[in-house]
């Protein structure tokens, strides 16, 4: 069956490693396109990261931002879905991360906040290429009616690794947590994954399971890449992420995502 929908991670996978797209993948997408195929981005960031790849690729579509938790039109930035955690249980995590010395930052639509700016505040601004506000986040977050689409917990792998199945045990049922990168942890509302997201969208244009397909590298891309009729790991991608792929292509920086595109949808063998 024919793919008709094609889902791209952004980091490690759509991006090389100098946050730029390289020109094979570039005209892989726009032969994609032109073939009347639909191309998005499904990413954690959050959508003024988003939109300026977006308009690279002139993917006026929804795109996928926050993990899934916002659906939003490209261009226009028109909201089609939105899904956050409420403010008392984001409150109840960023006091208890933060008592225990980890650095978080939470997403309110396209705004990123944290306690207090360090160094992995810089990191991720320079990455994400987005401005990091500076709040006392429990008075912020008692004022905030609704919640927060993400938040954003950087540190050591090692101290994540110790950190997951502690909030999975505490808020495992009210939260999604995963990682995007070794030292990035991300949380989201409980209902909330790039698959979920995808199968939507998906729903929304018309289109099958089995005519999708999802590329990605890291562990919150593993929903969607279970979810596509061909889910895609990138070759640096983790082990565990390949073991779960139909395809593993080559790397970001080998143009992964034009290869995939190129065999599946192009139909052009290399």
């Amino acid at each position: 069956m024919a793919i008709r929908l094609v889902a791209m991670d952004l980091d490690d996978t759509l991006l090389r490693n100098d946050w730029t797209i390289s020109p094979r993948v570039v005209k892989a997408i726009q032969k994609a396109r032109a073939q009347g195929v639909k191309v998005t981005i499904a990413t954690g960031r959050m959508p003024i990261s988003t939109r300026p790849y977006a308009k690279q690729l002139e993917l006026d579509v929804p795109v996928i931002t926050y993990h899934g938790a916002m659906i939003q039109q490209a261009i226009s930035g028109d909201i089609i879905f939105r899904r956050v955690i409420p403010s008392p249980i984001a409150s109840e995590i960023i006091e208890d991360v933060l008592g225990r010395g980890i650095y978080s930052q939470i997403y309110l639509k396209d705004r990123v906040i944290t306690q207090t700016c360090n160094e992995w505040s810089e990191e991720y601004a320079r990455i994400a290429s987005v401005r990091i506000e500076e709040a006392n986040l429990t008075r912020l977050l008692s004022q905030e009616p609704e919640g927060v689409e993400k938040i954003l917990c950087i540190a050591g792998e090692a101290d994540l690794d110790q950190l997951i199945p502690i909030l999975g045990h505490r808020y495992g049922k009210k939260v999604h947590i995963t990682k995007s990168k070794p030292h990035f942890l991300e949380i989201t509302e409980s209902s909330v994954n790039k698959g979920v997201a995808l199968a939507a969208l998906a729903d929304r244009f018309g289109i099958q399971q089995q005519e999708v397909m999802a590329i990605g590298d890291s562990f919150n891309d593993l929903e969607m890449i279970r979810y596509a009729g061909i889910g895609v790991a990138m070759g640096n991608a983790r082990p565990e992420i390949k073991a779960q792929a139909d395809i593993v292509t080559v790397t970001n920086e080998e143009d992964g995502v034009a290869e995939a595109i190129e065999r599946f949808v192009l139909n052009i063998n290399g």
